[in-house]
């Protein structure tokens, strides 16, 4: 007999019996308050077109890099799993048996924590995935993905999102935002999906298809973006689109922290260096740098709020980027430095109070020393949740013990979930709420909250302050 999948109710709940009872009782008032969903991956066309997903392979394993980087550090082929050239020759329920004969790596991973969510509260699996499971595990899910409370727009009410924001190129032309604003209009589907502004193709000069994408920008835009005043107002054209489409913010993943503010002539004659493709390393990430800065003045002008992600070495598998694309699970995270790097854009603009910029890391060993410091400081910035590699109970735990003594709580945003795996989006929401309750007990049971402030937390953690920081 295979073991059982169950979900402890007091799970992620701190071990004294004290205390738990304190996080039970937090928990209980905000579990099911409704998710805001702020920053993530989701694709647009699910709920526009709101087709059935496909089989438990194509929707569970093969878009979730958690999941497959796992297997590849295993040994595991991708081509395997249905992703790269080979997807056209693979067995979605050979893959699929693949993952459940290696669940067992999974053990003690965030990743283990929202699939046996998402098994057990969304497709009803009593059963835990194992080889012997499999094939049951299969053919229930994909069942059930043919079915229509099943398709992604009652999924998305099941899950009870107030609002999710997807994430664009500025070369994307919005079209599944523009299809579900009108049939909101028409009194239809009336779930809220909004946009967000990612310009990476178009700012980062080792971008593969940089110039292309210029040339691309220039087409949609009308604008010149071979010039540097051209290229600019064709960023401001964009935003202002996607600012029709409901997008609140916009989001840099750029590899660091670094910003710039150089004169208009200088910046001007990089740009002519970065469009002749004659740059050196040095010159990129200048160009980067001043483009945060440009970013952010263009947000003191159109109020769009700046989320900032840098610190990822990204596709450091050569090798695999070549064969496979972006995004295959090669992505590593890098000493930030924050406190030197943004020090240009925070002169021109770190007082401004009408400016928000969210900052996230994946080097922790800056949240006491330098991001806390920062964002207790400047009005301008708010950090970030715990992000990606440290998406996890001790890393949202670690969050709030380094930056809550000098940031408090009210210079941070709640939680966002930044992820392509749909179905675990309540089940990262839940943990996100746990964790917050069990670390706002342990402050009242040392006396350091009253009940009731906690409680009022409890309720901006979830909430409160994602709304206020994106302006929701």
């Amino acid at each position: 007999m295979p073991p059982k999948l169950e979900l402890h109710a007091d799970r992620l709940f701190p071990a004294d019996g004290s205390v738990r009872a304190i996080a039970r009782a937090l928990y209980a008032s905000i579990k099911d308050a409704p998710i805001i969903s702020p920053h993530g991956h989701t694709d647009p066309a699910w709920f526009a077109q709101n087709a059935p997903f496909g089989d438990a392979t194509d929707l569970l394993l093969r878009p979730d890099h958690y999941m497959f980087r796992m297997l590849y550090s295993q040994g595991i082929a991708l081509e395997d799993l249905g992703i790269g050239p080979a997807k056209a020759t693979y067995d979605p329920r050979k893959a699929w048996r693949i993952l459940a004969q290696n669940w067992h790596l999974f053990r003690g991973t965030p990743t283990r924590m929202w699939s046996d969510w998402v098994f057990a509260e969304v497709f009803g699996m009593t059963d835990m995935l194992c080889a012997e499971t499999a094939d049951a595990y299969f053919d229930t899910i994909t069942d059930k993905l043919g079915t229509d409370a099943f398709r992604p727009r009652a999924l998305f009410d099941r899950f009870n999102i107030a609002v999710i924001a997807t994430t664009e190129s500025p070369l994307d032309d919005l079209a599944h935002h523009a299809a579900i604003m009108a049939e909101n209009a028409s009194g239809g589907w009336q779930g809220r999906v909004v946009t967000a502004y990612r310009p990476d193709p178009v700012v980062d000069p080792d971008f593969e298809g940089f110039r292309a994408n210029l040339d691309r920008f220039s087409q949609i835009t009308g604008q010149d973006c071979t010039t540097w005043q051209g290229y600019l107002d064709a960023h401001r054209q964009r935003r202002a689109f996607f600012a029709r489409h409901g997008a609140t913010s916009t989001d840099h993943g750029h590899p660091t922290a670094q910003t710039a503010n150089l004169s208009a002539r200088d910046a001007a004659a990089l740009f002519d260096t970065i469009v002749a493709g004659t740059f050196t390393a040095a010159e990129a990430e200048l160009f980067r740098a001043q483009m945060l800065t440009e970013m952010a003045a263009m947000s003191l002008d159109d109020g769009l709020v700046m989320q900032i992600h840098p610190g990822s070495f990204r596709n450091h598998n050569e090798a695999l980027f070549h064969t496979f694309g972006r995004d295959k699970g090669a992505d590593i995270p890098m000493r930030t430095d924050y406190v030197h790097a943004l020090k240009p854009l925070l002169d021109a603009y770190g007082n401004e109070p009408g400016l928000s910029i969210i900052l996230f890391t994946l080097d922790e060993s800056v949240y006491a020393r330098e991001l806390a410091p920062l964002a207790g400081h400047y009005p301008c910035l708010k950090l970030g949740p715990a992000w990606w590699f440290h998406d996890s109970p001790e890393g949202m735990r670690r969050f709030r013990q380094a930056t809550t003594e000098t940031a408090g709580f009210y210079n941070t945003v709640g939680f966002n979930d930044d992820t392509r795996a749909f179905l675990s989006i309540p089940a990262r929401h839940d943990v996100a709420r746990r964790i917050d309750c069990g670390f706002l007990a342990q402050l009242v049971a040392e006396h350091r909250l009253a009940d009731w402030e906690a409680a009022e937390l409890a309720r901006d953690l979830t909430n409160g302050l994602v709304k206020k920081a994106y302006r929701l």
